[in-house]
């Protein structure tokens, strides 16, 4: 949440602070706020998509510093939308506004849009480093205070909305808190900080009951909008004091206005008094201290108050101490999920975005830098996103499933198997009607066509890591109403609405039977969705098989096409990161024949690479078209990772710090495209090299769709023979580079020529 102009007024007051030297204490801590501030604070990039590793390294010294300090971080985090959808306006809001600031920042022009990946980075980074983390369901605020009072420790964050709770231990604001310059001794080390209390502030009005300060903040107007008469009683109020008052103001028109109301409510002893007054100024019957007329202002203000009321014990607060259970607090959105996801849910380890969609069947798909002119990069990655949907939406009840407009029987096969049966499509088949949407079928069925499973048949994919599967596995039937999620996504430079279908892999799992169903199941389907064999990921260490996987599918489904050199540029970026990564943990992390590293040779190219990083304040202008291409890319990763974690990960997260980075790859595409070849700038590295060809054979492999009817088939009807021509070549090695090299353009000719075959359909 956040008051209007409460921190800049509260901020401009000195005296309602206090110096501290912080130490040896817990600290809650406001995830969402601090990696914002991290990220923005440093002037990391924004406009090339990121800096994913720059950002990590930032966030792990602030833990050291934390640590150094004896201070023990608990990070909560923000969940999904907030359910009552009180906030939602505000949050349309300020996505229409990081649309425009997209948009700026792609031009050379200033604006703030966090990289779209910060959010993983940021989990990942604090899991890996151990610290204590919570992802509530909703919005964190409330549940930050609550612990926080509970253990009487004090708040880091950025949000105003922590000047109005009323917290024992104090609220840390991010910006005065000091902690890149620590002091003390060594067994003394502590963080220069300033803490705010609420009595604090109140004292500076004579003592006011600290009670009315969230009658302050609605009336002021928070997250949650300001009551529509709440105009009204301020007309009547002379406010025009506040801003003369004792000098606190400075001139601002918020900061006026914040005063003058302080001002009038110091003059309450209750809240009780002032809701009176309330309810007297506007003509309602009297409230006796609470509600007054159903309906008015006073009772309006009253429920907006609520907001900040403050529980005696925190539903965190046992999770925190090792009870790994969904809290009671949280049951109203979580416990509708199954147990494994809502734990992974408060781990941090399921995204927000399928909360949403399970809860609101509607989600917010963050803006990124690219060419606004062109569509949105979540168009790449719809197709990932309908078929989590699918999994999430269309599951079974008892014996049988309620879709919108429809209902479908489960039926057993003569062999125990299970099918669905749409209930409307039985009866259209017997009045001697077609079923389906009419769009195309994802089975047998042809255009128009929809299909059922007979239940004396047990037709199942056949692919080779799904033989396990084949029990939790079932296969998906369209239904007569089709089931859709709200996606609000950019179109030109406004924010647009969209009914997104939601398309269930041919071999569905059911989301209450993804606990128990074996990781060859898990797995089938995220290669379903992804349309790639696993035969084709062999070559890949299995901590990169997943980024792969998605840059197939990227170089497949993107529009425009992405050229060669982009996907040379973005690979040559993965093996940086893997040089990285092992230079830093001294460890190989390969179950792969590979040449045996030598490293001072590779660090020869590590360093070559990242001398073609883009420097800041070079004047030559970005690259709008591989920004955008880029931007799908990390679209694509994104919804993948959502995927990959609503299926409990059968596929590792990669580490994405190492992964991309976004000046370094727009670098390399410049060198390229300056006539440079790739395998030049690996030269001497023979690890590099090998690992270079491994990963973009593997990704050519992966470009050629292994499964054309899928859910994932698109916006492209693909796949024409690609199952006979699309296996030329492993690219397991790296010791005939010019005959790698060759293949790798030949066959990026042949997908080159299959997309302009597809286009003329």
């Amino acid at each position: 949440m956040g008051v209007q102009g409460l921190t800049t007024y509260v901020e401009g007051n000195r005296y309602f602070f206090q110096d501290v030297k912080f130490r040896d204490s817990r600290l809650v801590i406001d995830g969402c706020s601090l990696y914002f501030r991290l990220y923005f604070n440093s002037g990391f990039d924004q406009q090339h998509g990121g800096e994913y590793s720059d950002f990590a390294s930032l966030l792990i010294q602030f833990l050291s510093a934390l640590a150094a300090c004896n201070i023990q971080p608990y990070v909560v985090l923000d969940g999904g939308i907030d359910p009552s959808d009180k906030k939602f306006p505000t949050l349309r809001q300020r996505l229409q506004s990081k649309i425009k600031e997209a948009d700026s920042i792609s031009h050379g022009r200033n604006g703030s849009v966090l990289p779209i990946l910060s959010r993983n980075v940021f989990i990942q980074v604090l899991i890996e480093k151990g610290v204590p983390l919570v992802q509530c369901s909703a919005e964190a605020d409330w549940e930050i205070a609550c612990l926080a009072h509970q253990w009487n420790c004090p708040v880091l964050t950025n949000d105003s909305d922590f000047y109005i709770f009323d917290l024992p231990g104090g609220y840390l604001p991010l910006r005065f808190f000091q902690w890149t310059n620590l002091n003390g001794k060594a067994s003394h080390r502590y963080i220069s900080a300033r803490c705010y209390t609420t009595s604090s502030l109140c004292r500076l009005f004579g003592g006011m009951n600290h009670e009315l300060l969230p009658l302050c903040a609605v009336l002021t107007g928070n997250d949650y909008g300001v009551p529509k008469e709440a105009e009204a009683l301020l007309a009547q109020l002379d406010l025009s004091a506040g801003g003369a008052g004792g000098g606190r103001g400075k001139g601002g028109a918020y900061m006026s206005r914040i005063e003058g109301i302080l001002l009038w409510l110091s003059n309450f002893s209750t809240v009780a008094n002032a809701l009176d007054e309330v309810s007297k100024l506007m003509g309602e019957e009297s409230s006796r201290g609470k509600r007054g007329q159903k309906g008015g202002l006073s009772s309006q203000l009253w429920a907006g108050m609520q907001e900040y009321h403050i529980q005696g014990r925190s539903s965190l607060a046992r999770w925190f101490s090792g009870v790994k259970a969904v809290p009671a607090g949280q049951t109203s959105r979580l416990a509708q999920l199954p147990e494994c996801l809502s734990l992974a849910a408060m781990q941090g380890l399921l995204a927000p975005l399928v909360i949403d969609a399970f809860v609101m069947r509607r989600v917010l798909l963050m803006p990124q830098v690219e060419n606004s002119k062109l569509a949105s990069s979540h168009c790449s990655s719809r197709a990932i996103r309908q078929a989590l949907y699918g999994i999430l939406l269309q599951r079974p009840e008892d014996n049988t499933t309620q879709g919108r407009g429809g209902g479908a029987q489960l039926v057993k096969g003569p062999q125990g198997e299970v099918h669905r049966q749409d209930m409307r499509m039985q009866e259209h088949i017997r009045q001697g009607m077609r079923g389906g949407r009419g769009r195309g079928g994802r089975g047998s069925g042809g255009r128009g066509q929809g299909h059922i499973v007979p239940a004396q048949q047990g037709v199942y994919g056949a692919f080779s890591t799904e033989q396990a599967a084949g029990a939790a596995t079932m296969p998906a039937q369209s239904f007569s109403t089709p089931i859709c999620v709200e996606e609000y996504d950019r179109l030109d430079l406004n924010l647009k609405k969209n009914q997104v279908e939601a398309h269930p892999p041919r071999n569905h799992l059911h989301l209450d039977g993804l606990g128990q169903a074996p990781v060859a199941a898990r797995l089938s389907v995220l290669f379903e969705v992804l349309g790639v064999k696993d035969s084709a990921l062999a070559p890949v260490p299995l901590h990169l098989q997943l980024a792969v996987a998605v840059t197939g599918f990227w170089l497949r489904e993107a529009i425009p096409t992405p050229s060669q050199l982009q996907l040379q540029a973005l690979v040559l970026g993965m093996v940086y990161g893997e040089l990285f990564s092992i230079h830093q943990n001294g460890a190989m992390q390969y179950q792969h024949p590979a040449p045996q590293i030598n490293w001072a040779a590779e660090c020869k190219v590590w360093e070559g690479l990242n001398r073609q990083r883009v420097r800041s304040g070079d004047r030559r202008g970005m690259d709008l078209g591989a920004a955008h291409s880029f931007s799908q890319w990390q679209a694509c990763l994104w919804s993948t990772l959502c995927l990959n974690q609503l299926l409990l990960h059968p596929l590792p997260e990669p580490n994405l710090s190492w992964l991309f980075s976004g000046t370094l790859v727009h670098g390399l595409l410049r060198c390229l495209k300056g006539g440079r070849p790739a395998e030049s700038l690996l030269s001497g590295g023979a690890f590099a090299v090998h690992l270079y060809f491994s990963l973009l054979g593997a990704v050519m492999n992966c470009s050629f769709k292994a499964n054309p009817s899928s859910s994932a088939s698109g916006r492209k009807k693909r796949g024409r023979g690609r199952g006979r021509r699309g296996r030329g070549g492993s690219g397991r090695g790296a010791q005939g580079g010019g005959r790698d090299v060759q293949e790798i353009n030949n066959r990026f000719a042949l997908l080159m020529s299959e997309e302009e075959y597809d286009s003329g359909d």
